[in-house]
């Protein structure tokens, strides 16, 4: 053994032992080289796949609040908050490379302040509450140096979206169109067909009963019918098993008082010029009580313009200053000049909502509930782990049922969820998930092995165990019912025939009034009616489009419920927009926010395009847990 040591051979061999034990030991980091590991890249800066996990989690947890538990997290909804996620991160990643390209900064000053500002923040007496920020941090898996981090990147987005959006606005010939597009009115004659007022028909034959018989083979056949073990859990099944502490609830209360409380709010109206004597001589002007269309042409004149930022929020506003100072306003009140990045404000109150805070007694039972929701979530995915290997290991659904305490039927049933008595089949899943639930028992295949599959009713497994295929119903058992369609067919092509006629006729130069009356039909002038549904409108909603598609004295048919009707257009009427000024305004304050979000939404996609975005779709399924 010694000799044998010392020769070449055996340090060779000692060699490849030792290489093999740390290729061993280092094994992750082998298989990793040359391998990117990071889920996305925005210009070369990478977004690591853990950055982008604890995104998607963050986003789970609040939907989760938001919607007060009552949802369970599918695969398809993994997905989709897993690419939102990275969606963000690559959005704020452009944008951060954009602040720094343009040497947009922060202050800290600002980031304080707005800390400060941000309601779910303040204890009771109005003041910054340290606790409320802990909570608010504990509750989001933040540190305080990334929730500050996040902020100063969202104020610096602000700055620059914020300069982008303030160049839309809606110029006036554009309002014009599109309010007498909104306010345009028509007349029409409408002739309806109901099928019921066709005359009977005679009585029909045995053949042609027969032949409808078998042509509506659908309707007159006995449904396929399932015998299936159905085995769920849910978020909702676990609640009873958890457990929530009056700590909990606090700190949740605390994290979250936004939620429980609306804040203030007032229409606000800007102007903005780029010099500060232009700005108080609007101010004056205003506080004279001049209207919002002299201010708008008098801003214009002085090289800005003027627009109604709408009914907002104190967070709405992107511009500390400019949100400070109008939530100092009276409701009426007129602000002295406020200077900014873009120019000089001048800003209006008009009528202001105050905000109003809900109490933690108040709300105990519905946080307790949702952070029982959360956790009963929680628990539910490693449950499910455990159902699926028992399974997988050859347990029947009813054993994994009994083993894990599992919602459990056993049931015969058709697609709509009736049993052959025509009762509903019990299910155990909820009301709002059981035509989804349905469709999935009938997607089923007969000798499957049941699979633990996540959907809206949670997790559930089902096994088939017979399948019975329709069955035409033999006419004798029946022939009531093919009678009744048959007959329902007959007055239904007789109205048809009959409108399709009118139709002809109003066409070919009869005015459709004319040509009903020649029928001895009820014609009826209906208008003006406008192009909304609802609210006494006196045209059938399913007419509507299609008479606002008519040339005057153009002609159509249309399919009612349960009628034919026919329709030709008498005249239009075409307001003019400068008799509805507020009307107009406020059309045009809302293209003009529609133009802003366009604007962004071109900017941040230029954004993306130059920053050459880089997604590893592998590593986004992992954090969906798709490879689960």
């Amino acid at each position: 053994m010694r000799r044998l040591a010392g020769t070449w051979f055996a340090k060779a061999l000692f060699v490849l032992l030792i290489l093999s034990f740390a290729v061993w030991g280092i094994d992750d980091m082998v298989r990793n080289i040359g391998r990117d590991t990071a889920v996305a890249r925005v210009g070369g800066e990478a977004i690591e796949a853990q950055e982008a996990q604890e995104a998607a989690t963050r986003e789970l947890q609040r939907i989760t609040r938001q919607l007060q538990g009552s949802f369970t997290p599918d695969a398809r909804i993994r997905r989709a908050v897993a690419e939102q996620a990275v969606d963000g991160l690559v959005l704020d990643r452009v944008q951060r490379q954009e602040a720094a390209r343009m040497g947009v900064a922060v202050p800290d000053e600002a980031v304080r302040a707005y800390v400060f500002r941000i309601p779910g923040f303040q204890g009771p007496d109005g003041r910054f509450s340290r606790e409320a920020f802990n909570g608010f941090l504990r509750n989001n898996d933040l540190s305080e140096g990334q929730f500050l981090n996040l902020l100063r990147t969202d104020l610096a987005r602000q700055q620059l979206g914020g300069a982008v959006r303030a160049g839309a606005a809606a110029p006036a010939v554009l309002g014009e169109r599109l309010l007498a597009w909104q306010l345009e009115r028509r007349t029409a004659t409408l002739v309806e067909l109901p099928w019921d007022a066709a005359p009977e028909p005679p009585a029909p034959t045995e053949a042609q009963l027969a032949r409808f018989h078998e042509n509506e083979a659908a309707r007159f056949s006995t449904p396929e019918y399932r015998e299936v073990a159905v085995a769920v859990l849910n978020a909702a099944r676990m609640m009873a098993q958890v457990e929530v502490s009056e700590r909990e609830i606090e700190d949740s209360y605390a994290a979250n008082r936004a939620r429980w409380g609306t804040p203030e709010r007032r229409e606000v109206f800007q102007a903005i010029v780029p010099a500060e004597d232009a700005a108080a001589a609007l101010a004056a002007q205003w506080r004279g009580g001049a209207e919002f269309p002299a201010i708008e042409e008098a801003a214009r004149a002085a090289g800005g313009g003027a627009t109604t930022l709408g009914v907002v929020a104190r967070e709405d506003l992107p511009l500390p200053a400019l949100a400070e100072s109008a939530f100092a306003l009276p409701a009426g009140g007129v602000s002295a000049p406020v200077r900014t990045p873009f120019g000089w404000h001048v800003l209006r109150a008009g009528a202001v909502t105050p905000g109003t805070q809900r109490g933690l007694e108040e709300v105990r039972a519905e946080i307790r509930e949702a952070l029982a929701a959360e956790k009963a979530a929680d628990e539910s995915f490693d449950r499910a782990n455990r159902v699926e290997d028992a399974l997988a290991g050859g347990a029947t659904v009813a054993e994994a049922a009994r083993r894990y305490d599992l919602g459990f039927a056993e049931v015969r049933l058709d697609a709509q969820g009736k049993a052959p008595d025509g009762t509903e089949a019990e299910l155990p899943v909820a009301e709002p998930a059981r035509e989804a639930a349905l469709r999935a028992i009938f997607a089923a295949e007969r000798g499957a092995a049941p699979r633990f599959a996540e959907g809206p009713w949670g997790f559930m497994a089902v096994e088939v165990r017979d399948v019975t295929p329709p069955a035409l119903i033999p006419l004798e058992q029946v022939r009531a019912q093919v009678e009744e369609a048959w007959v329902a067919a007959q007055k239904r092509r007789f109205q048809e025939e009959r409108a399709a006629a009118l139709l002809a006729a109003a066409r070919a130069g009869t005015p459709l009034a004319q040509a009903a009356e020649a029928a001895g039909l009820a014609p009826e002038q209906i208008g003006p009616f406008a192009r909304q549904p609802g609210g006494g409108n006196p045209m059938p909603r399913e007419a509507l489009a299609p008479a606002f598609e008519l040339p005057v004295g153009g002609a159509t048919m249309v399919q009612l419920p349960r009628a034919f009707a026919v329709v030709q257009l008498l005249s239009v009427q075409r307001p003019e927009a400068a008799s509805e000024p507020e009307a107009l305004r406020a059309l045009r304050a809302e293209v003009a926010r529609g133009m802003a979000e366009d604007l962004e939404a071109q900017w941040q996609a230029a954004l993306r395009r130059r920053a050459d975005v880089r997604i590893n779709p592998r590593l986004v399924q992992q954090i969906a847990g798709e490879d689960r």
